[in-house]
């Protein structure tokens, strides 16, 4: 059926490849964002012509002139531009810990925009089918300006300037979509801060005061003002006028904010150093005070603190300064350490360092610690536990969480950060489709599906109309889907970030018309193995390599892999469905339904050297018979040596051990439980 959305009250970077989420904004004047917390960097190299020796690293800077507004700006330490992002957007910019740039602009319609910018597709510039948008009467946004994300919950805070309220979305929220929450302040805001460890938010406000709330996702986001700070003397008058950029550094405790005056005089700007930030309230002294003509502050509207060296974005005087070891030394007039021009700054955060992501469909052969397995539930006819996710403990022997996605549902994976990517297809209409489902893997027990949260791809550009098995490639920011469409089968390429009605990035046909049920995507050998419902598998090469290239289409794959015992194909009939690739054995385990009206025909088989392989390959173990429980064994996943099946005729999920080194027969499986029709596993890595 049709999806039906509910709503509630309401990125892998390389020069110009980044994920971005982009809220647009305006407002009188200039345009401020909180800039990322962020460990101390290493030592640098001496500066030169008076230059400090600054700790290499780079930067993101929204540009918000006429010239230049809707542009970001990729610069090193020394505010050097390195590439320029045409993301179409100018206000608050920051970047995730998994690669994404999140941005705020005003310069058209309020929004907020994912970009993935997929080297392949876009080339550092927005594009609608590889990223997502937020925007619409129901977002209820005006002039979103500063932004922060909470990574570990998925969440987005957009301070809405005119709106004189802080936006909460969920970081898979896409279209027209109502807000999770809304937190209303007391005056208009500029920028926030979130301590995720502490649940805590920060709003820089412009009547110079900052606003904090505890317990903002412990409290369902409904907090209190429970205290609000207000810069100030000794004698307790108020020395701040307009706060624009703010950050917190929780290791010390130390909030840094900057503040513009007057938006029309360009040499009334500051900086305030405030300790204690978790418990103070009211009249707070800063311990460090920075204005005056030689700080060349007039309009500072966003910052940025790497260890104790402050950057900021001077919008009045076309500038970044550098302040470093901005905890120590005098008040006062201080000059920066690093003045570098620019044009028309508005945001700055900082590029953190994104390691490589370990994918559910990748932990084959690795010894580590998982927390659970993931299921599916897909009865022939609509009942109770249709559109269920359900998670078990690794040994099968507890629920751990559900989850509702409310209609028919087929395959789940997850990328690494968690978010889940489910497959679903409706026969009555022909049409089929991906939902995207913000941190399913960890914050959404006993949860639907969302709108304020979570997303669809569907549509006809998508040429989804029965998806079945998906994969995902965190590091590539790339879902590949099996669809076996009667008139079109093949696999689909999405990006990550993709949204709505879009075209696939790239599609690969096997030859002859063949279905394909499921797919594994390997990164390390840029192979994908598709298992086809006539008991081969298709191996496509360079995968990647070719959609970087500019291709969309691949017809007919490189290799086609037929299991065998003794050089004899397996007898018909042959029906492949599950199938994962470990690149560490470079082994293929796969699952063979047979005959879909037979609940006792079901094999798993291995099959050795699958890099290479081609044409009759002998498998080195193959399981069936009465003791095995295998009739139609729909789907599978490798992890730490074991495999976990999702047997559907005989309604229960099951994992043999060891099972590279097996010898072949009929075995036993080493953990089972029941389950109602499963129709996926998916392991669930820490």
């Amino acid at each position: 059926m049709k999806m039906v959305n509910t709503t509630s009250n309401t990125l892998k970077l390389t020069a110009i490849s980044v994920a971005v989420a982009m809220l647009l904004s305006g407002c009188n004047g200039d345009d401020g964002k909180d800039g990322i917390d962020s460990a101390a960097g290493m030592d640098g190299a001496d500066g030169s012509n008076g230059a400090p020796g600054l700790p290499q690293g780079q930067f993101l800077i929204a540009n918000n002139g006429e010239s230049n507004s809707g542009t970001v700006s990729l610069v090193d330490q020394n505010a050097n531009t390195l590439e320029t992002l045409t993301t179409g957007a100018n206000e608050g910019v920051v970047f995730t810990q998994t690669g994404s740039v999140v941005q705020a602009g005003d310069s058209d319609t309020p929004l907020l925009r994912t970009l993935c910018s997929l080297s392949s597709s876009t080339s550092g510039m927005y594009s609608a089918d590889a990223d997502t948008e937020i925007s619409g009467a129901n977002t209820g946004l005006t002039n979103p300006k500063g932004i922060a994300v909470a990574n570990d919950a998925g969440i987005i805070f957009a301070a809405d300037f005119t709106g004189m309220r802080i936006s909460i979305f969920g970081s898979q929220a896409a279209g027209d979509v109502a807000p999770v929450a809304e937190i209303v302040t007391a005056a208009q805001p500029w920028d926030v801060a979130f301590d995720e460890d502490s649940d805590r938010l920060f709003v820089a406000l412009t009547d110079g005061t900052i606003a904090v709330y505890d317990d903002v996702i412990a409290s369902e986001f409904a907090p209190t003002v429970t205290r609000t700070i207000v810069p100030s003397d000794s004698d307790g008058n108020q020395i701040s006028v307009n706060a624009h950029g703010i950050v917190y550094e929780p290791m010390s405790d130390r909030l840094v904010v900057s503040d513009v005056g007057d938006a029309a005089v360009a040499d009334d700007g500051q900086l305030f150093v405030l300790t204690s930030a978790a418990t103070a309230d009211g009249a707070t002294v800063p311990t460090r005070t920075i204005g005056g003509a030689s700080t060349v502050l007039g309009n500072p509207v966003d910052i940025a603190l790497t260890g104790s060296t402050l950057r900021v974005a001077e919008k009045s005087n076309d500038a970044i300064l550098v302040f470093t070891n901005i905890f120590s030394g005098e008040s006062g007039d201080i000059a920066p350490d690093l003045v570098t021009s620019t044009s028309k700054p508005e945001s700055i955060a900082e590029l953190t360092d994104v390691e490589m992501q370990m994918d559910a469909s990748d932990n084959g052969l690795s010894t580590m610690p998982i927390k659970g397995l993931s299921v599916t539930s897909n009865p022939g006819e609509a009942g109770d536990t249709t559109g269920g996710v359900t998670q078990y403990s690794a040994t099968l022997s507890s629920e751990l969480a559900s989850f509702d996605s409310t209609i028919s549902i087929e395959s789940a994976t997850y990328t690494a950060v968690g978010d889940g990517y489910i497959t679903f297809d409706d026969t009555a209409t022909n049409t089929g489709g991906i939902l995207v489902v913000n941190r399913l893997k960890s914050t959404r027990n006993d949860g639907m599906y969302n709108t304020s949260y979570d997303h669809e791809i569907s549509g006809d550009s998508t040429g989804l109309v029965a998806p079945k098995g998906i994969d995902i490639s965190s590091n590539d920011n790339l879902i590949f889907v099996a669809d076996i469409d009667a008139t079109a089968p093949g696999v689909r390429i999405f990006s990550t970030c993709a949204a709505g009605n879009v075209t696939p990035l790239l599609t690969l046909t096997a030859s002859n018309g063949a279905s394909p049920w499921d797919v594994d995507y390997d990164a390390e050998t840029d192979q994908a193995f598709l298992a086809l419902t006539n008991g081969t598998v298709a191996v496509f090469e360079d995968v990647v390599r070719k959609l970087n290239s500019g291709m969309d289409t691949v017809d007919g794959e490189d290799r086609l892999i037929t299991p065998a015992m003794s050089g004899t194909a397996v007898a018909a009939p042959t029906n492949i469905h599950g199938i994962d690739y470990d690149a560490q054995s470079d082994s293929l385990v796969i699952s063979d339904v047979g005959s879909a009206a037979d609940a006792t025909d079901g094999k798993l088989y291995v099959i050795p050297g699958a890099k290479n392989a081609s044409g009759l390959t002998d498998m080195s173990v193959s399981i069936s018979g009465p003791l095995s429980m295998l009739g139609n064994p729909v789907d599978l996943m490798l992890s730490n040596g074991n495999v976990y099946v999702a047997e559907k005729s005989n309604s229960a999920v099951l994992r043999f051990d060891n099972i590279l080194n097996q010898a072949s027969g009929d075995m036993a499986p080493s953990y089972s439980v029941s389950f109602t029709a499963p129709e996926s596993v998916s392991v669930l890595l820490n």
